[in-house]
Order: structure tokens, then C-alpha cells, then sequence
């Protein structure tokens, strides 16, 4: 597999998940093991520059995919989590920052939201609302919500 743009051979079972592949197997323990369950997003990366869930992933079936973990990450977004105090503890941003990466590109390519009031538009407003239900599967229990928006509304308007 590819994992931040280096080959790795991995020789692990077939019920071994994507995030203990990387936490265990290669020593890449930026990605979380929180909740185990999918539910809280820790374990977030991307896959061929979508976001998933690592925990619900098996490592066999992404041999042939470009991963990225937060090991490899260099974006601007980044500052903009410190400058804006999007963290506290820390446990849970470096799946905030893949899924904010991965969701900024489903926005970059049209993609509406539940909360999209005009999906016929032509540019989406990502706007906090858009922001809060686009990284609802990201949980903070710290409640660095409003840190987090700010930042992503940062680089988003960076990015324009």
C-alpha cells in the first residue's frame, strides 16, 4: 500500500483493520483509536484524497490505494487549527484535519450537504451551518467546535 506517498509492504491478516495496519504495524499513531465503532471519527484519513474511517476499514482491501494519514499532511489548514485554538487536548485533531481536507474537497467539486439550501447553485456558501453538519462525524469532546469552524472557514476562504 501507499501510505503518505511511500511504498509499504505489509504482510498482516485479512481481518486486521486499516487503522491498526497503521498504528501497529508501520508506527503511525497520529490516526486515533477512539470509539472503535466509526462513530467518532479519530481514526479519520484519506483514501486516494477521500475521507473515512480507518477502524471500519480492512487493511487488505486498500493495497492498491494512496493513503494519507496526518504524518502526511502539510496544509495551511494546519496553522489555521492553532491560530484559531481549533484544539485542546489534541486526541481528536489529526481526524479533524483529514476529514476537514476531505470535506473542503467534496466542496471544492459541488457536493451539497444536508443542510444545502440551493443545490442547483453553481458555488455552495460554506457557511458555518454547512461546516457543522459536513464534520458531524467528528466528534471534540472538549468542544473546540467553534475553533474548528472558524479554522476551516479560514483555509476555505484561503482557498478561494
Amino acid at each position: 500500500m501507499r501510505v503518505n506517498g511511500s511504498i509499504e509492504k505489509l504482510d498482516v491478516e485479512p481481518r486486521v483493520s486499516l487503522l491498526d495496519a497503521l498504528r501497529e504495524h508501520l508506527g503511525l499513531t497520529g490516526t486515533k483509536k477512539g470509539c472503535d465503532q466509526g462513530a467518532c471519527g479519530a481514526c479519520t484519513v484519506l483514501v486516494d484524497g477521500e475521507r473515512i474511517s480507518s477502524c471500519l476499514a480492512l487493511a487488505v482491501q486498500y493495497a492498491d490505494r494512496d493513503i494519507t494519514t496526518i504524518e502526511g499532511v502539510s496544509d495551511p489548514l494546519q496553522e489555521s487549527f492553532v491560530r484559531h485554538d481549533g484544539l485542546q487536548c489534541g486526541y481528536c485533531t489529526p481526524g479533524q484535519i483529514c476529514s476537514a481536507l476531505g470535506m473542503l474537497a467534496e466542496h471544492a467539486a459541488g457536493m451539497a450537504s444536508a443542510v444545502t439550501e440551493h443545490v442547483a447553485d453553481e458555488e455552495i456558501e460554506l457557511t458555518a451551518e454547512e461546516i457543522r453538519e459536513r464534520m458531524s462525524g467528528n466528534l471534540c469532546r472538549c468542544g473546540s467546535y467553534n475553533g474548528i469552524v472558524a479554522a476551516i472557514q479560514e483555509s476555505a476562504g484561503s482557498a478561494r
